[in-house]
């Protein structure tokens, strides 16, 4: 336990991405904060006036390293816990800062993505391609981001056209295992709009996830992406978004006697739609802001079992939303900033095995406040809302502030607030008929959490670190009971899980094309004991987590080259086998992954990656075999 804290503490000082640092490093030059506007509440603000654990993943960075999963991408944040089951575009988690896969929030272009089935995302389905930048904010963020944002939330947001240009890019690609992939986009605009338009198919023979048997568990994706916007007048403005995915992943079942995997024909296509258009006006010389949004959301999965046959479900989201926004900047280095809200939501889910029509609404009234103070003191707050038509209403509230300390290259940072996570459409009616019952009774699970942190520069910008401490509780946890009659049923248990840890980060700049960041994260999260029994450590969320990313650019910055190191201590899973204990331990392990890229010329750039480079043998499900030493190579061309 020792060798392991001092090799954290040495990567901690020396290596590791804070919560600005990887938008910096993305480019491998020095960014100015003034210039990082995020998305933290209802309303926009530069990321040094932020109060929240936020870290900001651009899609540059994500070019550069060559990352095709979203997934991939996240495995280097600071409290991100990522579990894949078996080949690429099997069912991934992401759970943050030791929460459950659904109290993590995930939006692209402003549409809540999450699955409304089992409540969260899976990131299997999610390519990294045409992504401008990824918003990542940790801590609980239901008042302004609503239900299942308790752990944090995701905010994928992809290209758009430059206005006066218009550009279009290729690329192609193959790899091991009988990978391939093509991408083609096009983008640009005029004086009063621009659009963006991309399209992506990949496709991977895969490997074998068990080791019994022979065959491939492959894998195909294609996603369609679209957005635009329009100057109705120099106040008024309409934009929309599409995207549109379309994948197959072939899957094994586990053996009812060791859990392990093994050899079946069965498969799961899938099927996503989302799609919104805005309205924004502008008055009284852009003190007064008014926004209005509609959004869609439908998912369409169909499964196929050799043992349970054929099943499917769909699911759609509509949320409906308007705000508007007063600032007041004429005092003495002072600003204030005042927003109210309105949201509608309604969901429904049809499954194939309950032969029923699901639905439930949702209204909400949200209120923030936003304060600058001497151009160095910064507060934010908020409450919400909601009225739930199918289950209890819930209110949460938050508050966060930074202060940037004079003369010191110094940043406090904390906040404060509570969160919801809804009960899921399963939970609430069932799923297996006659097996698996619904509780109709059921209540959001609530939360209390807070983040304090400080982050410190020095060597005029050479070195870049970020430390916070979290702590977050949950009650009205949502758990399965099994009853002696082999039916099983959701409830809310009594008492609270707990989460804490230390999450650090930093970036190390020579100033000479070497750039180098990393993170490091220790959570302990252990869920409630029952009838006087110990608390249990949560599965598949390790106590320690770490990783390490080195860049050089060289040769008039035309060539790129770069490594990166991803460590996951050891961790719980869960199993369900009759001659295997109930939980076991998955072993610790390090991947390396390494790449690089030279511009042949202003049009034409190649590019490669190997993955587990030293093709480490490790599980992140029990059960379920990952990949060994995989690598592509590729061609791109912008014109």
């Amino acid at each position: 336990m020792k060798k392991h804290l001092a090799g954290a503490s040495l990567l901690v000082i020396a290596l590791c991405p804070p919560v600005y640092a990887q938008e910096r490093a993305a480019a491998d030059t020095p960014t100015d904060l003034d210039e990082i506007v995020i998305t933290d509440g209802l309303t926009s603000v530069d990321l040094k006036k932020s109060g929240r654990a936020v870290t900001v993943i651009t899609g540059e960075q994500i070019e550069k390293n060559q990352v095709r999963y979203v997934a991939d991408a996240l495995r280097l944040v600071p409290g991100f816990a990522v579990s894949r089951t078996g080949s690429f575009g099997g069912l991934t988690q992401v759970r943050v800062r030791g929460a459950e896969g659904n109290h993590v929030l995930v939006m692209i272009d402003g549409v809540e993505a999450n699955n409304n089935d089992q409540g969260e995302f899976d990131f299997g389905s999610l390519i990294a391609d045409d992504i401008e930048r990824i918003e990542i904010l940790r801590g609980a963020q239901s008042t302004f981001w609503g239900a299942n944002a308790m752990s944090g939330v995701i905010n994928i947001i992809t290209k758009r056209g430059e206005r006066g240009t218009a550009t279009s890019s290729a690329r192609t690609e193959v790899g091991s295992d009988g990978t391939v992939m093509g991408a083609l986009s096009t983008r640009g605009g005029g004086e009063n709009y621009d659009y963006s338009l991309s399209g992506m198919l990949r496709r991977t023979g895969g490997f074998n996830i068990s080791d019994i048997g022979g065959e491939k568990d492959g894998d195909r994706n294609g996603t369609l992406n679209g957005r635009f916007s329009v100057d109705l007048s120099p106040e008024t403005t309409i934009d929309g978004t599409l995207r549109y995915v379309n994948r197959r992943s072939d899957l094994d079942q586990q053996d009812n006697d060791t859990a392990m995997a093994y050899d079946v024909g069965d498969y799961t296509k899938n099927r996503e739609l989302l799609g919104s258009i805005g309205l924004s006006n502008s008055a009284l010389d852009g003190a007064l802001t008014q926004k209005a949004r509609f959004s869609a959301y439908d998912l369409h999965r169909f499964d196929h079992s050799e043992a349970f046959g054929d099943s499917w479900n769909d699911g759609n989201r509509y949320n409906a939303t308007y705000q508007a926004s007063y600032r007041h900047d004429a005092l003495e280095n002072q600003v204030h900033q005042l927003t109210a809200g309105y949201e509608w939501q309604r969901e429904t889910f049809s499954p194939s095995h309950l032969t029923q029509t699901f639905s439930r609404n949702t209204h909400s009234l949200i209120g923030e406040y936003r304060g600058e103070f001497f151009e160095q003191f910064y507060l934010n707050g908020g409450i919400r809302q909601d009225w739930n038509g199918a289950f209890a209403d819930a209110a949460t509230w938050t508050v966060s502030a930074a202060w940037q300390v004079p003369q010191a290259d110094t940043r406090l940072h904390a906040s404060l607030g509570t969160a919801v996570t809804n009960p899921t459409f399963y939970e609430q009616f069932g799923y297996f008929p006659g097996t698996f019952k619904g509780n109709p009774n059921l209540k959001p699970e609530e939360s209390l959490g807070w983040d304090i942190g400080v982050e410190k520069s020095f060597f005029d910008g050479g070195l870049v670190v970020d430390v916070t401490y979290f702590r977050q509780n949950l009650e009205n946890e949502i758990a399965t009971v099994f009853n002696p009659d082999f039916t099983s049923m959701p409830v809310n248990r009594d008492g609270e899980s707990r989460r804490q840890g230390v999450e650090v980060s930093a970036t190390v700049d020579f100033f000479n094309g070497l750039t180098l960041t990393g993170a490091y994260t220790y959570t302990h999260a252990t869920e409630q004991a029952e009838a006087g029994g110990p608390r249990l450590e949560e599965v598949r969320r390790p106590r320690h987590m770490g990783s390490l990313n080195a860049a050089y650019v060289f040769h008039d910055e035309r060539a790129r080259v770069f490594a990166e190191a991803v460590f996951n201590g050891r961790m719980k899973d869960v199993v369900f086998a009759t001659l295997v204990p109930p939980r076991v331990t998955l072993g610790g392990y390090t991947v390396v992954n390494v790449g690089g890229s030279f511009k042949v010329n202003d049009t034409v750039e190649i590019f490669g990656r190997i993955d587990n480079l030293f093709d480490r043998d490790y599980q992140e499900v029990y059960g379920f075999n990952t990949p060994g030493l995989t690598a592509f190579a590729g061609l791109k061309a912008t014109f």
